[in-house]
């Protein structure tokens, strides 16, 4: 067991080599803030070790126990066809859960942006900024891979985590090189968010930002399913189940709130480059998985 401050990591039991290959979890917690995490590790097959001493990007993900092994699995296969590639390792944050792949209580604080709304729900984004910047990187970087050097890092939120980007972009935009939202529940608080990111950002005018410009400047990817804002009625839905869900889905207006998400992050001409992609046939949760095969190929693509 390692620890760092009053941050302990303790490994899991390690995988059978013939079934995740590479792929290690550790349970990281801190008594004194009553957090406990789980994170998973996955690196090249042709890695014989952590040691190795070579040059490779890292994904970071949020809700690890629903995205963490997409992604690994997306990078090892698409290695298998891209002769180019370069090693990349993926690092998912999730939560030691035992019946659902979404720890909902913890990632409604950890998520949270330190926005004014009328729910009494603490806003947590920036202690959890705050923990991967202070704790999970150095930790990654120093213990779990000594001798690699990260050339280029990213971080990937869906829905609640798509938000927590949002807020990581706007107030740390040299945190990472390149962000991803998809999916990102702007509805929230009415969609002041969007009122964040030109305060922070800007309108493209010199010093019109409240968020310093950086030298470097990042890419964002901003993804959504079709189906989100405009579901189709399902083979053997009633008509009433299906405008019941319809309604439900409309409210949330994720194809508008994604695309006034783009045209106020553009406006700002504070990025390197800036992508929105709608995924046909695809709902919240299949976007999810689509955005992460195409954010690979957007990620090394620098």
């Amino acid at each position: 067991m390692a620890s760092l401050g009053n941050w302990t990591f303790a490994p899991y039991p390690p995988f059978l080599p013939t079934v995740f290959a590479n792929t290690e979890l550790w349970n990281v917690s801190n008594a004194a803030k009553q957090k406990e995490y789980q994170i998973q590790i996955s690196w090249p097959f042709k890695w014989e070790s952590r040691e190795v001493a070579k040059p490779a990007l890292a994904m970071y993900l949020l809700d690890g126990n629903a995205l963490g092994m997409t992604a690994s699995e997306a990078f090892k296969r698409r290695n298998e066809v891209e002769f180019a590639q370069p090693d990349s390792v993926v690092v998912s944050i999730g939560y030691p859960l035992t019946d659902a792949v979404y720890g909902l209580t913890q990632r409604a604080v950890d998520f949270r942006p330190p926005i004014p709304s009328s729910e009494d729900i603490p806003a947590g984004a920036d202690d959890f900024i705050e923990f991967i910047d202070e704790v999970l990187r150095p930790w990654v970087h120093d213990t779990v891979f000594p001798n690699v050097e990260f050339t280029r890092e990213a971080l990937y939120g869906h829905s609640w985590g798509g938000i927590f980007t949002i807020w990581a972009l706007i107030t740390r935009p040299d945190w990472f090189d390149t962000f991803f939202s998809v999916s990102p529940a702007v509805y929230w608080n009415n969609g002041t968010i969007l009122d964040e990111v030109t305060k922070r950002l800007g309108n493209g005018t010199v010093g019109s930002g409240s968020t310093p410009e950086t030298e470097t400047k990042p890419k964002f990817f901003i993804g959504y399913g079709a189906l989100e804002q405009f579901p189709v009625r399902r083979r053997t839905e009633t008509e009433e189940a299906f405008q019941q869900r319809k309604e439900i889905i409309q409210s949330f207006r994720m194809t508008d709130y994604c695309h006034e998400l783009f045209y106020r992050v553009e406006g700002s001409k504070r990025m390197k480059d800036l992508q929105l992609r709608e995924y046909a046939g695809q709902d919240h949760f299949g976007a999810a998985s689509s955005a992460i095969t195409e954010g690979i190929d957007y990620f090394v693509d620098w």
